[in-house]
This record gives C-alpha cells, structure tokens and sequence, in this order.
C-alpha cells in the first residue's frame, strides 16, 4: 500500500482523474446540462423551434405524474346507465367528446365506457337500446402513476382513455392519451376546438424572442419596442435579408438598429426563424 500523498496511484487517485476528464469531455453530467446542451443546439440552429420542446416535453413526462395533468373529476361529462337514448345523444352532441365514463348509482361506481361512433346503430332504433350492452371496459389507475408509465400502458392495451381513482377507490379524474402527448409534443387541437392563429413571436425566458420571418414589422415593433419602418418591407424576414444582403443560413447573425438577429431556421428558399436580442449599448 502506498500512502505517500504525492502518489499518482490508487482508487481516489483513478476517481479524480475521472471527473476531471468528465469535466472537460463537455458532456452533460445530469438533466438540467442536458437540457442547457439542447438548448444551445436549438441557438445555433442544430434543432428546429419545434423539436426543442418535444425533447424537453419527452424528458418532462418521466417527471410528472397523473394527478399533474388529469381532468379533474368536477369537470368530466359522465354519463348515468339509466338515462334515456336522447339525453346520452345530447350529451355527446354538446360535449364534443368521443368517450365517455358510464356510471351505475353514484359517479363511483363506473360500469364502463360509451364510445360515441357505438351510437349509431341505435338511431332510428332507439327502444331496443341498452347502453350496458355496448360499454367498453374501463381503465382504472392511480393518481401517482407516472406519465411515461401510462403511455407505455396505452400502447401496450390500445386504450386512450383512463379513469383516475383515489387511495379510497373514489374517481378522482380522468385523462386521455392526448393529455399525455400534449405534454410532449404542445396543445393539440382537434375540430371542435376554436380555431387560433399559429403564434409568430414567443418571448422566451432569458429575455431573447423567437421570431418567426413572417411576422409583420409592425407586430414586431410594437412586440419588443422596436421603430423599424414597414414602408419597404412587409415582413421582418424580408427586412432582415436585405440586412444581411443575402439569404442567409441558420447560425449567422445580424444586427439591425438596438437588436441582433440570430438565425435559427432556414432552408434553401428563405429565411423561416430567427431568435432576437438587445444589442449591449456600446455594441
């Protein structure tokens, strides 16, 4: 055994050696660099606008359980086994759904769930109908499951729907595939939502905006204070490849009046995004 302090042998000796070669590697050590890491490569036009929150969305769901994202139970439309033909079809008309929980006495005591394309054979034939005999089983998990957990599980079963029941066995809330993946991949909006304009501008943390190139001068100025005139051009991705007098490619920047524009999305035909900065005053 070697105790001379000044030995470069020895298990302690091979451990420092280590971090300090890890240190240098620039790999990421945990999530937060990992994240930091993808994020500089969205800056530097490595990753689009898109694929940065989906990859920080994927490591989010191992992260967050049921209870963080479900419907809770005050807002689900059930449905009681006992109504008649004409009130489910009312139900299922207003709500816009295609599943729904089924209950028997009480909204605990959930007997299956109705899928609304099952209703069709039943119109025109509404006094033979049973709505017992046409559930599909319904899933029963708990609050804490983890999010990755159940996405795993509704591939696996195929079900996109699932009941969330308490530590007593009450219904607690309910949550859908969609709900998961939306923590992924953002809202997703299907036909009955209310239609809304793709966001052009969105302000990020550090202070910086990503802009995309067709948004008008003036939403523009008026966004992040800027007094860039709009008599030449209509759009700050025009304006800013006149700038640059040429079309540009991501990673190269420019600055224009108070801000330098940094492109993060190009392709062959134009310029598609650039993340924006307040120049330093003696820059």
């Amino acid at each position: 055994m070697n105790d001379d302090p000044g030995s470069t042998s020895g298990p302690a000796h091979r451990t420092w050696w280590d971090r300090l070669g890890h240190l240098f590697s620039g790999e990421p050590r945990n999530r937060a660099e990992l994240i930091d890491e993808l994020r500089a490569a969205q800056v530097n036009g490595l990753l689009s606008a898109d694929t940065l929150p989906m990859l920080e969305g994927a490591l989010k769901v191992t992260e967050l359980s049921v209870d963080d994202v479900m419907v809770p139970r005050v807002q689900i439309v059930m449905i009681a086994a006992d109504s008649p033909l004409d009130e489910i079809l009312a139900a299922v008309v207003e709500s816009g759904h295609s599943r729904f929980p089924v209950h028997g006495e009480d909204k605990d005591d959930i007997l299956g769930v109705l899928l609304a394309k099952d209703l069709l054979k039943f119109f025109g034939h509404g006094e033979h109908f049973d709505i017992r005999a046409i559930l599909r089983p319904a899933v029963l998990i708990p609050e804490s499951m983890r999010l990755n957990v159940l996405l795993a599980e509704f591939r696996r079963s195929r079900n996109h729907m699932a009941m969330v029941v308490d530590e007593y066995g009450g219904v607690a809330g309910l949550i859908t595939i969609e709900d998961v993946l939306e923590q992924i991949v953002g809202e997703i909006d299907d036909e009955h939502d209310d239609e809304e304009e793709p966001a052009l501008i969105h302000a990020q943390a550090d202070g910086s905006w990503l802009i995309s190139a067709l948004t008008p001068i003036e939403d523009f100025n008026e966004e992040v204070g800027a007094a860039f005139s709009d008599e030449e051009f209509d759009t700050i991705g025009g304006l800013l490849t006149a700038e640059f007098g040429h079309l540009p490619e991501a990673g190269e920047e420019a600055g224009a009046g108070d801000y330098l524009f940094h492109v993060t999305e190009a392709d062959d035909r134009r310029v598609q995004q650039f993340r924006v900065t307040r120049r330093a005053p003696d820059a």
